[in-house]
């Protein structure tokens, strides 16, 4: 048993638990907000019934979100202290800025918020919302700067076997940043919207309650609000897939199980790969389609995996280069499935909706509810297919994975701890579960919703 596969296993698995709740953070703290802004515009009371209805269920993955974040930074000292030594003076600046700055203003108002209902003004309260989403989104901005820095180094010197800053600012305008926030953002508010629509569809199903108008007017303002995430989110994926081509040409490479060179480069549908031997052995490839989604036209280049294998033992040495090909092409087909499936959905569902004015279908919103677990699936796969295709780099070009490793920790320990928080996020997961399915089921009505501090 190795200790660096289980301190790996366990980061993977710690950080997916928590990036379950992460993504509905982002994008249904805006939704929230935008929800709070209509009340304090028209007065119109069932505005702040859905305010309320959906803050409960915020409230909730906010908590959850933030109880399996705590554990991801004291893995960094514990499993990963050579990490810590050689990359600390970097990685450690904008984290201290999310916890410091963004998680603060967020936290903070949240309890100005959740608190001060009648307590201030119609236009502080909002405020407060509003700080909070711009906070949260804020926090994830910083932590993918953070995250940017181990794809694509910038803004650093070697000294004495370090790396220190030398440009903070090349640090938060590292271009990889930028294509990957927006694309997370986005991912949010797709998240958000369908979070949204499962739970208005599956009260519009029931057709109960006294207040089936809020769920109507959520559905349709999570409609609108999906058509922007899910379209925007597939668009710039698409250009952060042109920029890895660029500088992570072998994660594209695995992403396709491209294993020879190609000029025009064909896209797979359907690949089995020997990994071994570097050889398909069975696959179903559209001809010129991956230089056309690459360079935007019928012809171009795109390198395979022993190219880029061959390049990067020449520039850093002998070594295997290579990630675990067919898992990070899995998980890049299941991301891209889930979101144009989630397109079709949104698709469909606004033709119906806003241009043919028709009534919407059982089975469609049958399928909204189900379509809750979509967002998390292409979220999950997205970041796996993202940290897995830049193995066996921790940060790429620098330092590899093995190297990064806390020279005492032992396999049996981090197995213990591992069988340890899986246990404990899998009871967590449960709760959470059980209160989100509890409040969303509950109507939104009745004085007991009005006050979020009993939540």
């Amino acid at each position: 048993m190795d200790a660096v596969l289980m301190a790996r296993w366990q980061f993977a698995i710690t950080t997916v638990y928590h990036f379950f709740f992460v993504p509905l953070t982002l994008g249904l703290s805006i939704l929230i907000a935008v929800m709070e802004t209509f009340y304090v515009r028209t007065n119109d009371e069932t505005y702040r019934r859905m305010t309320v209805f959906w803050g409960r269920l915020f409230l909730i993955n906010f908590a959850m979100g933030v109880v399996t974040g705590i554990l991801q930074e004291f893995q960094f000292g514990m499993n990963w202290s050579e990490y810590s030594r050689f990359v600390g003076d970097v990685f450690g600046a904008p984290l201290a800025v999310e916890a410091l700055l963004a998680f603060f203003l967020e936290s903070t108002f949240l309890g100005v918020w959740v608190f001060g209902w009648d307590r201030l003004s119609k236009r502080q309260h909002l405020a407060a919302i509003w700080l909070v989403a711009i906070g949260s989104n804020l926090s994830a901005l910083w932590i993918l700067i953070a995250n940017s820095f181990m794809q694509e180094p910038v803004g650093y010197v070697i000294r004495n076997g370090r790396a220190e800053m030398a440009d903070f600012l090349a640090l938060i305008t590292n271009p990889h940043v930028w294509v990957q926030f927006p694309h997370v953002f986005f991912s949010g508010i797709t998240t958000g919207a369908f979070f949204v629509l499962g739970i208005s569809a599956y009260h519009l199903l029931k057709r109960r309650g006294a207040d089936l108008e809020i769920f109507r007017r959520s559905f349709r303002l999570g409609m609108i609000y999906d058509l922007i995430g899910i379209l925007l989110v597939i668009l710039i994926g698409h250009s952060q897939a042109q920029y890895m081509v660029r500088v992570q040409p072998m994660k594209m490479a695995a992403a396709e199980a491209l294993w020879e060179t190609e000029n025009p480069a064909s896209l797979s549908l359907f690949t089995i790969g020997n990994e071994a031997e570097r050889r398909d052995v069975f696959s179903i490839r559209v001809p010129r389609l991956l230089s056309l989604l690459v360079y935007n036209r019928l012809e171009g280049e795109v390198k395979g995996i022993r190219e880029i294998a061959a390049e990067y033992q020449r520039k850093y040495g002998p070594g295997d280069y290579v990630p675990p090909v067919m898992l990070v092409y899995w998980a890049f087909r299941a991301m891209v499935g889930a979101g144009f499936l989630m397109a079709f959905l949104v698709l469909f569902g606004a033709y119906l909706l806003f241009i043919r004015k028709a009534e919407l279908p059982h089975r469609y919103l049958q399928a909204l509810v189900l379509a809750i677990a979509l967002p998390y699936i292409a979220n999950s796969t997205g970041w796996i297919m993202t940290e897995l295709g830049r193995q066996p780099w921790i940060v790429f070009g620098l330092q590899k994975t093995a190297e990064a490793i806390s020279p005492n920790v032992t396999a049996g320990t981090v197995l213990f701890s591992t069988i340890a928080y899986t246990l404990l996020y899998g009871a967590l997961m449960v709760a959470d579960v059980y209160l989100l399915a509890k409040y969303a089921r509950g109507e939104a009505h009745g004085e007991a919703i009005l006050s979020l501090a009993e939540a």
